[in-house]
């Protein structure tokens, strides 16, 4: 466990966060929301630079730090990101405007994703995000292997429960729905998946090409 933890805290200390995305991070601590954590931030951008991302989805807005984490990896990507509360959408529009993000790249929509997802395009987008209430993780999930075209990528932070998934005792219905999740998508020939335990744990999994 020592070691672990050791690893967990070489690898925050490690990660070094551009101004910007600090600067929305001390946004988001002032509102109460919970930004992802630096580390998962930066696996965040790799995957859309290594996949050249130009069509992001993100379901669970905050302050905007997860999405300046995205576009900070693929900086010719158009995000549209989904929050059902006003007042975070608004911390990210000023995130991201001192970010110096143009407004044709960032596109807000206030709403439940489970109301807007059904109506967006399947197929069509490169990454999609899923950080919102995790009693619907699953359900948002199957979105986003419906909406991400072939050869992309669902991300699912926070995967990991605070350390609750790992742990047999622990059966509520959330950390079983994030335990279900895992172990069904490692086990699809639908889709290749990692799970990642830095930070707070991140699912990535990458559609496979129909044959």
């Amino acid at each position: 466990m020592a070691e672990h933890d050791a690893n967990h805290r070489f690898a925050a200390e490690a990660t070094v966060e551009p101004d910007h995305i600090v600067r929305a991070r001390a946004h988001a601590l002032e509102l109460g929301a919970s930004p992802i954590s630096a580390p998962v931030g930066a696996q965040c951008a790799v995957i859309a630079a290594a996949s050249r991302a130009l069509n992001i989805v993100e379901i669970g807005t905050g302050a905007g730090v997860s999405g300046l984490w995205l576009l900070y990896g693929s900086p010719r990507a158009t995000l549209t990101t989904i929050d059902s509360e006003p007042e975070h959408l608004g911390a990210a529009r000023q995130s991201f405007a001192e970010a110096r993000i143009p407004p044709a790249r960032a596109r807000f929509i206030t709403g439940r994703a489970a109301d807007v997802l059904p109506r967006m395009n399947e197929a069509s987008y490169d990454i999609v995000l899923v950080d919102a209430d995790p009693e619907g993780v699953i359900e948002y999930v199957e979105h986003g292997l419906r909406l991400v075209r072939a050869g992309g990528t669902v991300l699912v932070p926070r995967v990991l429960g605070n350390g609750a998934v790992a742990d047999p005792v622990r059966r509520d219905r959330v950390t079983a729905a994030y335990r279900s999740l895992i172990h069904e998508t490692q086990s699809s020939p639908a889709v290749i998946g990692a799970l990642s335990i830095v930070g707070e744990g991140l699912l990535q999994l990458t559609t496979r090409p129909s044959e």
